[in-house]
């Protein structure tokens, strides 16, 4: 790695990268608390439909009040301080930003945001991974056609992911599989917005004192965040989702490589070539002994004997064959760590990470007995959760996407976890994403895919 000696050049020649961040809510106070540390890269704007909330965050981080005055982006620009404006399209425009970091988790806006970016020139930075499976595999295509970078935001468990199937593949390794821990246990289905903070231990005066987004961390709670992160790691690897859904195995570190390969080989999965979550929980609600909650790993498999007794020779995580083998980073530090992806972008033009097909979907599961006339709240709510499935499944059932169950009126019944269609639902609203993702969807899945 020698990003901070390329950055350092451009700060040497007064050419610092210059970025825009859209979203100050707990990710994009994460990037501003290092961004601030880090010589020769300078946020310009920051955008947020609340201004005040904005300021609020930066000065939570630790930036003085003077840093983010600047009364107009040619302003910040001109003295190296900071905007901070509810305009995001007007920062996505702007001449003197090099790369927009998306952070809004909102999966509407988020593709309205990578859109406007990428026609304002700009490299994108995809945080919201909502909107990453919502329209990705299209937003980078268009991003490619332009010559800038879209790209899955380092930190956060998706890139690191891909990261780690570079390596597999890269030295040489047969890939298996690939996921992530997860705090879950199969009756956290039932999570609501109401219900979230008792599943994390968090007390009311713990939750009041951050900056803490119920539906947010509901869907983590719920696995719906699971399926949308699985989901874009398929369409940057390669790696399909699990045909009858995400599993969810119980396994610790030291299981690792025996649970996650194929069930021909003693494992749990129903074929190599999979993604899915290593559960840090027991069915009974159990914590699993060295579990990997915070951690993201790979599963591969030696491709000689040779090989093999290297794996053991040199302590690596692998089953009782000693033939499939486990590596894994223990944490994800999420937006601390973003700078990456924003410095590979503009100094490389390489992505951490970035969706190559359409080969994972995210669609809604009715988390309860839905009826005629209710009106989905999407991720995280009260009425569905999301499940992660190939996209020839998907699109066969014609699933409707978790990115666009926001205040959608169902049309008929949908029984408690029956996946919920297009034909379900009546849609009126947001109609150039849909567009944008039914242009996704007549592009197909895969023909790798479809031979699977």
């Amino acid at each position: 790695m020698n990003l901070s000696t390329l950055l350092a050049a451009r700060a040497a020649g007064g050419r610092p990268v210059r970025v825009g961040l859209i979203g100050a809510g707990k990710f994009g106070s994460m990037v501003l608390a290092q961004a601030q540390r880090i010589p020769g890269m300078h946020v310009v704007g920051v955008a947020d439909l609340d201004a005040g909330k904005a300021h609020a965050s930066l000065a939570r981080v630790g930036w003085p009040a003077e840093r983010h005055a600047a009364r107009s982006l040619e302003d910040a620009f001109r003295t190296g301080g900071t905007c901070v404006l509810e305009d995001a399209a007007a920062l996505c425009a702007f001449h003197g930003v090099e790369c927009i970091i998306e952070a809004t988790g909102h999966p509407i806006a988020g593709v309205r945001h990578a859109l406007a970016a990428i026609e304002g020139g700009k490299h994108v930075v995809m945080v919201n991974v909502e909107a990453d499976v919502l329209c990705g595999p299209l937003l980078a295509e268009r991003a490619r056609a332009r010559g800038l970078v879209y790209s899955m935001a380092y930190g956060d468990q998706p890139a690191i992911i891909c990261e780690l199937v570079d390596w597999v593949r890269s030295c040489g390794f047969e890939l298996v599989s690939a996921g992530k821990g997860m705090n879950f246990a199969p009756h956290y289905r039932a999570s609501t917005p109401d219900t979230v903070w008792g599943f994390f231990g968090w007390s009311e005066e713990e939750v009041a004192k951050g900056d803490f987004n119920p539906k947010m961390y509901n869907s983590f709670t719920d696995g719906t965040k699971a399926a949308i992160e699985m989901a874009a790691v398929a369409n940057g690897t390669g790696l399909d989702c699990p045909d009858d859904g995400l599993a969810f195995p119980p396994t610790g570190l030291d299981d690792l490589a025996q649970v996650f390969k194929p069930r021909a080989d003693g494992g749990r999965l129903a074929r190599a070539g999979l993604v899915d979550i290593a559960a840090s929980r027991e069915p009974d609600g159990r914590v699993v002994h060295n579990n990997i909650q915070y951690g993201v790993f790979v599963t591969f498999r030696a491709n000689n004997e040779y090989s093999r007794d290297c794996f053991k020779q040199y302590g690596l995580l692998v089953d009782k064959s000693g033939w499939y083998g486990s590596m894994w980073r223990p944490f994800h530090m999420i937006g601390l760590e973003t700078s990456v992806s924003v410095l590979s972008a503009v100094l490389r033009g390489e992505p951490t990470g970035t969706p190559r097909e359409f080969r994972g979907d995210a669609v809604c599961i009715a988390k309860r007995d839905l009826q005629p006339g209710e009106m989905l709240d999407g991720e995280g709510g009260f009425t569905v959760w999301a499940d992660a499935l190939p996209a020839t499944r998907s699109l066969a059932a014609r699933g409707l996407p978790i990115g666009l169950a926001h205040n959608v009126k169902l049309v008929r019944p949908v029984a408690k976890d029956a996946l919920v269609s297009f034909d379900d639902v009546e849609i009126t609203r947001d109609l150039d994403v849909l567009a944008l993702r039914q242009e996704m969807e007549r592009g197909g899945a895969p023909a790798a895919a479809r031979a699977a």
